[in-house]
């Protein structure tokens, strides 16, 4: 069990003796009450499946003295915290104990309408600031938020002026194996973070073994590298005080030179095999013999077992030391499954207390049968006392700490003019940003932009040029100080609206998950843009469907997208990431052809962005670099409700047409040829634009789960005949459109890409994959005959 360093320790802070002992007795109903949900969710509730409704007992309760402290000691309403997912019992407890939580819902714990198995913004209800579940997220999202912050406090945007507050994850420490959580440390570096505190749960057990003793030994050195502070917590007091003894130091390292392996086994043992151990090794000593003397086997096991994660003293004087706003790492040692019968069992992760322990663990603490859910039971002060200590927790003395935001006005965003009638939406995006950024409106001022290194290359410079680069503090350009012509004027000040971010897509999403949950946190609402490329989306999915779970607001705007990014070749070239679009919950994905669909589904998408609760969501935009002929056209209201409905007849058909031809994105041009060559044959064809096949599945799912008559796409296809056929084309996968055919039962001849790209020109690409005016003419033919 080695010792990590000690870096800038919190200055000594004498902890008041009459709130230490309510803290600790808190602490122990903590203890019992997610034990208690946990075992009353597996054991007592009856069970309709025969499936096992787990829990984690063990991971819960290592966190216990350390939430506890923090909840209800340390933190101020304006701090926020994302909870070590498995330690969702205990936070439901401490909820529950401040009067924030229900009995019925801890009764129904992981099940219908209960407290989560993982904190949820959007399904708890209870006081959760960050969702948390998949492993690593809910740690570095703490540190975009505190960006997030910044971004906010410095431009006077929130309405609460109290000063701002701690991000506080806590970590689980095989967590720690996640990269995101470290590619997020290196981009907390570089926009030098400040009002971070990662608390790292170190019980040294993971879900199938015991921690590698290597894993931590350079854990504070890389923490202390990215300008953190590093505070380890590693014996409690009554630890401390035998190490003072004559002969102390040689049980201290003893102890430092144990093995996890081995200690966690001896903490399951218990005090006998603990004598034992210690007589072998260290029986020469006369201090030791003393020690061993005065300790009965309990008293012993407790000594031995006196890690500074379950110290309140030791915990309450690390985290009131710390009065700065420098990021901060306490690693905290704990025991994984401390104060339960299988405490320290290598197999405790998953493991359950049974009825029999269970009824030895409820005598233990002096709690009466039928008494189990009273929020003083077995207290070992009264219950009068306890109450009114909880109704001055800081932490809780604003009540509902979640802000509602005011909303920013959405104005019409002009079609910006293309020279020679050729755009790409890619072009377009740029140019309706610029726009946006030349003038005054507030929904430029609440626009902030960010991209992992590809800021040029998705068209955000002038947003940029405009806008500026967003940071702490001022930092000048150089390349212009020096008088390098460049097109790019990116100065780093307070009042910049873009930050700038390295290669690392988890980080994009995490960026934009924090930005998009400004308005709840802080109260003031952004409507974050983020870009990147279309293939990459699949780098960040864990993070993008983590922003989405927890109804986060952000525009996703990936471009350039498909086979149609032609030289660049394969691996740039995107695929499934329609379908990404139209699975992902939370996020509207829209594929417009052309620029005036764009500006719309902008306009729509930063409304759809502030809409409230199960109403709104986040906005994908699949956007190209292919320039084509814009439409000449007026933009009529009829027509911007179809747009953002999902599809409009570009060619209407002819009432009983045989065939329509129906596509979608950059693929319009060979869609609209094909459909003028086949107008002599079939001339009621019609030329069906599909902006968001998302946007189409998921009103046709609605309307035939609710019954409520046709969807959107049965009636634009209903004037043709009942046996027409579909021919369908998307630079994609052809299933995000080949789903018409159930929808309209009508035969589909489905076009796309299902197979990796390659280096090409377009001409050739889309001969080889089958996206040309050929190609589509050969699905027109097959679906006349069919």
């Amino acid at each position: 069990m080695a010792s990590l360093s000690l870096v800038s320790p919190p200055a000594p802070r004498t902890i008041d003796p009459v709130r230490l002992r309510r803290l600790e007795a808190l602490a122990e109903k903590v203890l019992w009450l997610s034990a208690w949900t946990i075992h009353n969710a597996n054991h007592i509730r009856p069970s309709r499946d025969g499936l096992k409704v787990g829990g984690h007992q063990a991971s819960s309760a290592s966190l216990v003295t350390l939430m506890t402290a923090l909840y209800l000691d340390v933190l101020r309403p304006e701090d926020r915290v994302a909870v070590k997912p498995h330690a969702s019992p205990a936070f439901h407890a401490i909820q529950y104990l401040l009067g924030h939580q229900t009995r019925d819902k801890l009764e129904r714990f992981r099940a219908l309408g209960g407290a989560q198995s993982y904190p949820s913004r959007t399904k708890d209800t209870d006081d959760v600031d960050f969702s948390t579940g998949s492993v690593g997220l809910g740690v570095a999202i703490t540190l975009f938020a505190s960006i997030a912050q910044d971004f906010v406090k410095l431009k006077g945007l929130s309405p609460d002026q109290r000063p701002p507050g701690r991000m506080v994850a806590l970590v689980g420490d095989a967590e720690l194996d996640e990269g995101n959580v470290f590619e997020a440390l290196l981009e907390g570096w570089k926009h030098d973070v400040r009002n971070l505190w990662w608390v790292i749960d170190y019980n040294r057990q993971s879900l199938d073994s015991i921690v590698n003793d290597r894993l931590f030994n350079r854990i504070d050195s890389l923490f202390e590298m990215m300008g953190w502070r590093v505070v380890t917590l590693k014996y409690g007091k009554r630890l401390e005080a035998a190490f003072a003894r004559p002969d102390g130091e040689h049980l201290r390292q003893w102890i430092d030179e144990c093995p996890n392996s081995r200690y966690s086994a001896l903490v399951y043992k218990g005090g006998a095999d603990w004598r034992e151990h210690l007589m072998r090794d260290l029986n020469r000593y006369p201090g030791i013999r003393r020690i061993l003397d005065e300790h009965d086997d309990d008293q012993l096991h407790a000594l031995m077992t006196n890690l500074a994660g379950h110290d309140m003293e030791a915990v309450l004087e690390a985290f009131h030391g710390i009065e700065d706003d420098l990021p901060t790492c306490f690693i905290a040692y704990t025991i994984k499954g401390h104060g339960l019968p299988f405490a320290g069992h290598k197999d405790n992760h998953a493991g359950l207390m049974n009825k029999d322990q269970m009824a030895g663990f409820k005598a233990k603490l002096g709690i009466a049968d039928g008494a189990e859910w009273d929020r003083f039971a077995g207290a070992k002060l009264p219950a009068a006392e306890l109450e009114a200590f909880l109704a001055q927790v800081p932490f809780a003395a604003d009540g509902v700490r979640q802000h509602v935001a005011t909303p920013v006005p959405v104005i019409d965003l002009p079609v910006p003019q293309v020279g020679g009638g050729k755009a790409s939406t890619q072009e377009g995006f740029g140019k309706i940003l610029n726009d946006l950024a030349g003038g005054d409106s507030e929904l430029a001022s609440r626009i902030v932009t960010t991209s992992p290194d590809v800021t040029v290359s998705t068209n955000l410079g002038g947003w940029v040029n405009r806008r500026g680069i967003f940071h702490r503090e001022e930092v000048a350009d150089t390349f212009r100080d020096e008088k390098v012509v460049s097109a790019q004027r990116w100065a780093m000040a307070p009042t910049g609206q873009h930050l700038e971010l390295g290669i690392a897509e988890h980080n994009l999403f995490l960026m934009l998950a924090a930005l998009g949950l400004t308005a709840p946190l802080f109260g003031a609402r952004l409507l974050p843009i983020g870009t990147l490329y279309d293939p990459f989306i699949n780098r960040g999915l864990d993070a993008l469907n983590y922003g989405c779970y927890q109804d986060s607001r952000f525009m996703v705007v990936a471009t350039p997208s498909g086979l149609t990014l032609a030289p660049e070749g394969g691996a740039h070239q995107s695929i499934n990431t329609p379908l990404i679009g139209m699975g992902q919950d939370g996020l509207a994905s829209y594929e417009p052809a052309y620029v005036d669909e764009l500006g719309v589904l902008m306009a729509w998408g930063f409304a759809h962005m502030q809409a409230a609760a199960g109403e709104g969501g986040s906005i994908y935009l699949r956007l190209s670099t292919r320039s084509i002929e814009q439409p000449a056209r007026a933009m009529t209201p009829e027509l911007r409700d179809a747009i953002v409905s999902g599809a409009y007849w570009l060619v209407e058909p002819a009432p009983g047409s045989e065939i329509a031809i129906v596509y979608c994105g950059a693929v319009a041009e060979e869609a609209k040829r094909a459909h003028a060559a086949i107008l002599e044959d079939i001339p009621g064809a019609g030329l069906l634009a599909v902006t968001s096949p998302d946007r189409l599945h998921a009103d046709w799912l609605k309307h035939r789960q609710s019954g409520e008559g046709p969807s959107r796409i049965e009636r634009l296809l209903a004037p043709l005949a009942r046996d027409a056929g579909l021919v369908t084309v998307i630079d994609a996968h052809p299933a995000a459109l080949s789903w018409l055919g159930a929808a309209a039962g009508r035969r589909v001849e489905p076009l796309g890409v299902d197979h990796f790209g390659q280096s090409g020109d377009l001409p050739d690409l889309y001969r080889v994959y089958g996206l040309d005016e050929a190609a589509i003419l050969d699905a027109v033919a097959r679906a006349c005959l069919a």
